[in-house]
C-alpha cells in the first residue's frame, strides 16, 4: 500500500474566505478508490471570482435596495444604490462565514453544484420580484409629488451599473486592502510575535485608511471642486446686468466691487422686485429693498468679509429700515430668491438683507464637506451686524431677524446658544430645510414635548421655536399663544436634507418608527446599511421635485415670513397672488 500526502491550503487562504479544500493523507491500495472530498464543481465555477455566502448576501442586499426612501429614484440612481449595498452586502458574508468557520473550528470547503445552483433559482426569482416592486414604490413616490412616470426603459440600466461600476470597484477595493493586511503582517512576523503582528498591521491598515481617506482622497478631491466651481464662480447668469441703484453692492458708490460678488452674488443684488412691481401688487406705496451682499473675492478672510458686509449695508441705509435680516447662504453663496423677494413684498420694500459667500462648491457638496465655513461666516456676519446694530438708540433700531435655508440655516444658528438666545437678540428667524446636524435645531426636537412626532415636533408648548411640516396647514400647536420673537423652521417629511444622518447605518431614527409623513410612501422602512445609502442618493436630487416636497420650499417663504413678521394673513386672495409671483406652481 503506497500513500500520497498533499498539504492542506494555507491559513491565510481560509481566513481571506477563498474557497479552498483541505485534503488529508489518501491511502490507496489495489483495487481501492480514492477517497476524499468532492472534486470542485466543472466549469467556470471553478475560476468565478466571488465566494458563494458572498454572494447570497449581496443578493440579499441587492434586493433590499429596490425599497423606496423618500424621493422617487432614476434607474441609473437605483443601479448605484444596489451596486453599493450589493458590495457591503458581499463583504458581510464573506465575515459571516469566516467568523462561523472560526466558531465551528472548520475549514473552507467548496460548495456542491446544488449550492450555485440554488443561489442562480433565488436569483432568477428574487430580482425580478424586487425589480417589480421597486418600480411600483417609485410609481407612487412621483404619483403623490405629482411627477411624471420613469421610463420604463430606465429599469434596464439597473443591473448593468450595479454590477460594473460599484460592487466591481468596492469588492477589488477591499480585497488590495486585505492583500496590504497579508503582506505586511508576513513582514511582521519577522520580528516579533504572530498575535503582535496581527494586532499591529490591522491597527496600521485601519489608521492608515482613515489618513488617506480623510487626508488625501477626500482633501484632494475637495481641493479639486473648490477650484473647478471657482472658474464657474467667475460667470455671470444670462441677464444679469450691475445695478444702477446705490442701494444694492456692486452699485456706483459702493464698497464692494461688481466682480468681486461671485456668480450668485450678482445675481442676488441684480435681482428682486422694484418698488413698482412692489406697489402693483400691495397696493400702496413702496420702496426700493436694500441689498447687500459680500463675495469670497471681496475680502481675503471671514471676518474682514463679515465687517465689509455690514460697512456696505450702513453705506446703503440699511440700518434705517424697519426691517433687517441677516441671511446666510449655502456654500456656492446661492440665496433661494423666493425668501428675499417675499420679505420685500410684504413689508412693501421696508426691509434690508445682508449676507456673504463662504465657499464656492455647490449646496449638496458643501453640506457634507463646508460645516466649519458655514459655522464661522454665519457668526461672523451675525456678530459684525449686532454690534452695529446694538449701538443705535433703541427707538431707531429695526426689528433684526435671521434666515437660512439648508446649511445656511445652519450657519444662522452659530451665533445662537439656544431658545432664549434667539428670543433675546432677534426679532425673529425663519429656516428652512435644516440638516439633521443642526445644533439648535437637533436640541428643539431632541427635547420636544411629549407625545409630539420628530417629523413634526413641539417644543415648549410652542412658545419660541415652532415647526411647519405642511403647507396647507397651520403651524401647530394650534391655539397656544406665539408671543414676542418668533423663530420657525420649515421642514418637509420627504426632504433628505432634514433626516440623513450618519446614524441611519446602523440606528434606526425616529422618523421611520413613527407614522409616515405627508409626502413619503407608507413602505418606507429602515434597513441597516440600505437606507443610509439610498437617502444619501436622495441628497443631489432633493430640489427635483415640485414644490412642497423634498428640499423645495419656494412657496412657503410668503407664509413663512407672514408668520415670523406677524403679519395679518387674512387677505387669502393677496396671498395666494403673491405665491404665485413668487415661487410659481411646478
Amino acid at each position: 500500500m503506497s500513500s500520497l500526502t498533499v498539504p492542506a491550503a494555507p491559513r491565510e487562504q481560509v481566513a481571506a474566505g477563498v474557497e479552498t479544500v483541505r485534503v488529508e493523507t489518501i491511502r490507496v491500495g489495489p483495487g481501492r478508490a480514492v477517497t476524499g472530498p468532492p472534486p470542485c464543481p466543472p466549469g467556470m465555477r471553478r475560476h468565478l471570482p466571488y465566494t458563494l455566502p458572498g454572494l447570497c448576501f449581496a443578493l440579499l442586499f441587492t434586493c433590499l435596495s429596490f425599497t423606496p426612501s423618500l424621493l422617487p429614484r432614476s434607474g441609473l440612481v437605483q443601479g448605484l444604490v444596489c451596486g453599493i449595498n450589493a458590495a457591503i452586502g458581499y463583504g458581510l458574508g464573506v465575515f459571516a462565514a469566516a467568523a462561523w468557520r472560526a466558531v465551528a473550528d472548520r475549514h473552507a470547503r467548496t460548495p456542491r453544484s446544488t449550492s450555485w445552483a440554488l443561489l442562480a433559482v433565488a436569483t432568477a426569482v428574487a430580482l425580478p420580484v424586487a425589480i417589480v416592486l421597486g418600480r411600483y414604490w417609485q410609481d407612487r413616490i412621483r404619483d403623490l409629488m405629482g411627477m411624471a412616470q420613469d421610463p420604463t426603459l430606465s429599469a434596464l440600466l439597473v443591473l448593468p451599473v450595479a454590477a460594473v461600476l460599484p460592487f466591481v470597484a468596492l469588492v477589488a477595493a477591499a480585497r488590495g486592502l486585505r492583500w496590504l493586511y497579508r503582506h505586511l503582517d508576513r513582514r511582521l512576523r519577522r520580528w516579533i510575535g504572530p498575535r503582535a503582528a496581527d494586532v499591529l498591521t490591522g491597527a496600521v491598515i485601519v489608521i492608515g485608511t482613515v489618513l488617506v481617506v480623510n487626508g488625501v482622497v477626500v482633501d484632494g478631491a475637495v481641493r479639486l471642486a473648490d477650484h473647478v466651481f471657482s472658474l464657474q464662480n467667475e460667470n455671470t447668469e444670462p441677464g444679469v446686468r450691475a445695478p444702477d441703484s446705490a442701494l444694492r453692492s456692486g452699485a456706483p458708490g459702493s464698497l464692494i466691487s461688481w466682480d468681486s460678488l461671485g456668480r450668485y452674488g450678482r445675481s442676488y443684488v441684480a435681482g428682486g422686485p422694484s418698488a413698482t412691481q412692489i406697489a402693483a401688487v400691495s397696493g400702496g406705496t413702496a420702496q426700493t429693498p436694500v441689498r447687500t451682499y459680500a463675495g469670497l473675492d471681496s475680502a481675503p478672510d471671514v471676518e474682514v468679509r463679515a465687517r465689509l458686509a455690514v460697512d456696505d449695508l450702513e453705506r446703503a441705509g440699511g440700518f434705517s429700515r424697519s426691517v433687517l435680516v441677516v441671511a446666510t447662504t449655502t456654500g456656492s453663496g446661492w440665496i433661494d430668491p423666493a425668501s428675499p423677494d417675499a420679505l420685500e413684498y410684504l413689508t412693501g420694500g421696508d426691509a434690508a438683507t445682508v449676507t456673504m459667500q463662504y465657499s464656492y462648491l455647490p449646496s449638496w457638496l458643501s453640506y457634507l464637506v463646508d460645516q466649519d465655513r458655514a459655522r464661522d461666516a454665519g457668526r461672523e456676519l451675525f456678530d459684525a451686524v449686532y454690534a452695529r446694530w446694538s449701538d443705535l438708540p433703541a427707538d431707531a433700531r429695526p426689528r433684526l431677524f435671521i434666515s437660512g435655508e439648508s446649511l445656511g440655516s445652519f450657519g444662522a444658528e452659530a451665533a445662537f446658544s439656544g431658545e432664549f438666545d434667539l428670543r433675546n437678540r432677534t426679532s425673529g428667524a425663519l429656516l428652512a430645510g435644516p440638516p439633521n446636524f443642526n445644533v439648535l435645531y437637533r436640541s428643539f426636537v431632541d427635547d420636544r414635548d411629549p407625545g409630539s412626532t420628530e417629523v413634526s415636533p413641539i417644543f415648549r408648548d410652542g412658545r419660541t421655536v415652532r415647526f411647519s411640516t405642511d403647507p396647507d396647514v397651520p403651524v401647530p400647536p394650534a391655539g397656544e399663544p406665539w408671543s414676542g420673537s418668533r423663530v420657525l423652521y420649515m421642514q418637509h417629511p420627504s426632504d433628505p436634507v432634514v433626516w440623513w444622518n450618519t446614524d441611519l447605518i446602523l440606528a434606526r431614527p425616529d422618523w421611520l418608527e413613527e407614522p409616515r409623513g405627508r409626502d413619503v410612501v407608507s413602505a418606507v422602512r429602515w434597513i441597516p446599511f440600505v437606507t443610509f445609502w439610498q437617502v444619501t442618493f436622495d441628497l443631489p436630487f432633493a430640489l427635483d421635485v415640485p414644490a412642497g416636497h423634498g428640499h423645495s420650499y419656494s412657496r412657503e417663504y410668503v407664509d413663512g415670513w407672514m408668520t415670523v413678521l406677524q403679519l395679518d394673513g387674512s387677505d387669502t386672495a393677496r396671498s395666494e397672488r403673491l405665491r404665485d409671483v413668487i415661487g410659481p406652481p411646478d
